[in-house]
């Protein structure tokens, strides 16, 4: 089991607004340097802040699923389909493109945070589909609660998204000191996002393997076999990731990027 941990500088970056919104990409359009250019379904993703507020006007998507989703602050949300919504912390606005639909986006602070990822379904069958628009509020998500940690089902078993690309996503809070056991299956890939405090990774399988990584870090684990990742909060602290799991590989064509 390899475990490869991307930095900052190895992550696009991106602005909108005449730089009132700012994003950190662990996975970014060609051309924009991040070093990873997509995992499978997962297509693009992208870390957002806004300090007060921002605006993206309104442009054209196909296909893709694409879902916002809100740390901190809130997001506004209007369409060409007639949708006109605001959505707050821990919320997601998820837009199922189709055959094709235009959307704006107002990034509303103080200290806005969220999330823009997009996932691939058979862009052959979506472009053949109506695009559809949909949120959901924190409350609709399940949450466990473990000894040292809280995790959020945002895609997977219990939660309201329900989208045709293969993928799960949960917002997993470890506390200092703590640790978090997630499954790894054979046949997929997990990737991780660092957005609060510092850690280490390993397996149950390879207790001695052990991987350090920091704030703003990307990680990416393919697994050539099933085993548990152990996620560890160091230092004084809490931990929080964001992780998405998808299969490694799909039986229908990707959307080229290079």
């Amino acid at each position: 089991m390899q475990t490869l941990v991307y930095g900052p500088s190895l992550q696009a970056t991106g602005a909108f607004d005449g730089g009132k919104i700012t994003e950190q990409k662990p996975i970014g359009f060609s051309g924009e340097g991040s070093v990873v250019k997509r995992v499978s379904t997962l297509f693009y993703w992208a870390w957002a802040h806004s300090q007060r507020e921002g605006y993206i006007p309104l442009h054209p998507h196909q296909a893709f699923e694409i879902m916002t989703y809100v740390v901190s602050g809130k997001a506004e949300h209007g369409d060409t389909l007639g949708t006109k919504s605001t959505i707050g912390a821990g919320g997601v606005q998820l837009m199922q493109t189709g055959s094709g639909v235009s959307h704006e986006e107002r990034f509303v602070g103080p200290d806005m945070e969220g999330f823009q990822i997009w996932f691939e379904p058979s862009i052959e069958q979506a472009l053949k589909t109506t695009p559809t628009y949909n949120q959901y509020e924190h409350e609709a998500f399940p949450l466990v609660q473990g000894e040292g940690f809280t995790r959020k089902t945002v895609i997977g078993e219990g939660a309201p998204i329900h989208i045709v690309a293969d993928a799960r996503m949960w917002d997993v809070e470890i506390e200092p000191g703590a640790v978090y056991r997630h499954p790894v299956a054979e046949g997929r890939t997990l990737t991780a996002l660092a957005i609060r405090g510092d850690g280490s990774w390993s397996y149950a399988g390879q207790p001695d393997n052990r991987t350090a990584f920091k704030h703003k870090d990307f990680v990416l684990v393919r697994a050539e076999r099933s085993d548990e990742a152990v996620i560890a909060a160091e230092g004084d602290a809490p931990l929080r990731l964001i992780l998405i799991d998808v299969p490694t590989s799909v039986d229908y064509p990707l959307y080229p990027k290079r």
